[in-house]
This record gives C-alpha cells, structure tokens and sequence, in this order.
C-alpha cells in the first residue's frame, strides 16, 4: 500500500505492507530510530510520536493509518539544532539516565504543549506522564525538569 505523509515537516512517500506499524515504518524505512520500541502493546510510551498534533503509541498503529498526516519525531523536536526548553532542562536536571523511555516522554509532552496544556504542578505532571514508563529514574528529576521548562 502507498503512504504519503509529513514527517518532520518532509513529505514523503513510500509504498509498505498494510500491516507495518507506525514504529517500524520510521524506525527502519525512514531510519528515524529515535522513536524507540519497549512493550509493543502501547503500555510503556517509549514510541510515542505526534500525529496530527496528538501523541500516539506508534506501536499500535499502522503505517498507512498515517496516510496524509503530518507525524512529529523526537529528531523534529529541535530548533536548527538548538534544543527546546524542555531538552535543555531535561539535560540540565539530568532527567535522564539510559535515555530509552525520553523521547517517548518528551513527545508527550511536545504535545502537551502545542495544546497549551503543559502540567504546572508536581501531581499534574505525574498525572501527565503517567503513561510513559522510566524504569531507570524515580521520575523526580523528570518532573523537576517539566517544572522548571514550563512557561
């Protein structure tokens, strides 16, 4: 099947099994591999991406279900090579450590904020990512660096 859609702000064109997922597709056909896979069951947020402005588990959705969508990957967050606020204070805080379940968490909150919705208080944050596991962090520096980049 033929799939046509923006990612990145690229549009792009490529002709996959109807039943690649999302992930795979940008993973391996656009080598995008930022957006990384853990539970394949849409459980742990590590292959969250924007769709339409909306995040998504890349990993239960199919590629073509992208058909004439605009897709948002971590490799897109930056600005000409600058990092966003929240990168920043992620490095900053160090709310990272083997860095697998990040791009997932900043995706979901890239998509927090282009609805204007980023979570100003600890608990909203936790409420907020709820659904992006960390099996490296206590969540702490995490929520620390939502914190401090939020506006």
């Amino acid at each position: 099947m033929k799939v046509s859609c923006t990612v990145n702000g690229e549009r792009v064109e490529a002709d996959v099994p109807s039943r690649l997922l999302l992930s795979d597709f940008l993973r391996h056909e656009l080598r995008l591999t930022g957006t990384n896979v853990g539970c394949e069951m849409g459980v742990c947020g590590a292959c969250t991406v924007i769709v339409n402005d909306e995040p998504v588990r890349s990993c239960l959705m199919f590629a073509v279900q992208a058909d004439g969508a605009t897709v948002g990957t971590i490799e897109g967050l930056d600005s000409d090579g600058r990092l966003t606020p929240i990168q920043r204070a992620f490095h900053e805080r160090h709310a990272l450590q083997c860095g697998f379940c990040t791009p997932g968490i900043l995706m979901t909150l890239a998509a927090l904020e282009l609805r204007n919705a980023m979570p100003k208080t600890e608990t909203d944050v936790r409420e907020a990512l709820s659904g992006n596991i960390c099996r490296c962090t206590g969540y702490q520096n995490i929520v620390d660096a939502v914190l401090e980049s939020a506006p």
